[in-house]
């Protein structure tokens, strides 16, 4: 799918869709390109065409970065702080970053899998040493790592009230951020904050909540308060985007658009980070 961004937002179609997929478009000669890169699960992951319209936070955010920004998405569906070191995830995202680049970090969805040892971490000891090799990889390449608490599901009360999906993980990364001084998106509080405003109904859109017949890709239509459609992974990146000045090349006009079409996001085909 092709996507002029000089049209739909502000600028040309080739650093978003370069920076969707993770390539590399040219840069001005003589100045290296600041880079994203994302570590990540499901929630952040970028879908292929097969799966439109499930999109990940990580997949809409060039819809709010400038065009000489890259970013590379490597967040894995199923992904714990412990099973993307140890398939070699980390390792590729530490062979590439290098000075001026950003490292988004942001686990939790999946650590909590008492029953699966590959990906199981506890709160307080063991979740917090997967992340310290993050951070530690990050600094040592003199690049900058940001914790990101994992975005909430959407848990409402049969009295439409929110609440809170992830036990003691956005606490342990809190106090690992504090600890060893580390920026912090606390996605958790934001997106939990903006799924109580929209309430049980309104964050339907923004979850993948499909009926059926509604897209070829999933005939019999889906339920699922974990992960998101288009207009919600758009939503949680600015969410992302405008919590932290770290994260370089902020496009303050497109954090600003409350008409962003869903269609700008682009889906490759097939998923980047299993490839």
């Amino acid at each position: 799918m092709t996507i002029d961004r000089r049209m739909l937002l502000r600028a040309t179609a080739g650093g978003a869709i370069a920076g969707a997929l993770g390539i590399a478009a040219p840069a001005a000669a003589g100045r290296p390109r600041p880079t994203v890169f994302v570590a990540g699960d499901s929630t952040a992951a970028t879908y292929a065409v097969a799966d439109h319209p499930r999109a990940g936070w990580g997949q809409a955010l060039p819809v709010f970065l400038r065009d000489d920004i890259r970013v590379v998405n490597e967040a894995l569906s199923g992904a714990s702080s412990k099973s993307f070191v140890d398939l070699g995830r980390l390792d590729r995202i530490l062979a590439a970053i290098g000075p001026g680049d950003v490292l988004l970090i942001s686990f939790g969805h999946n650590d909590s899998k008492t029953a699966d040892p590959a990906r199981y971490t506890e709160p307080w000891t063991t979740f917090q040493d997967y992340l310290r090799l993050y951070l530690d990889g990050a600094r040592a390449a003199r690049a900058t790592p940001i914790l990101v608490t994992p975005v909430e599901r959407r848990r409402f009360t049969g009295e439409g009230t929110p609440y809170l999906s992830h036990g003691e993980y956005p606490a342990a990364m809190r106090d690992l951020a504090t600890t060893t001084r580390t920026p912090l998106i606390d996605l958790t509080d934001l997106s939990f904050a903006l799924w109580g405003e929209l309430g049980p109904e309104a964050t339907k859109d923004h979850f993948l909540w499909l009926d059926a017949g509604e897209s070829p890709n999933y005939p019999d239509g889906v339920v699922d308060n974990t992960h998101f459609q288009a207009h919600g992974a758009i939503e949680v990146a600015r969410l992302v985007v405008a919590a932290s000045r770290r994260i370089p090349g902020r496009d303050q006009r497109a954090l600003c658009r409350t008409d962003i079409p869903d269609d700008v996001l682009v889906w490759p085909p097939t998923r980047p980070a299993e490839s």
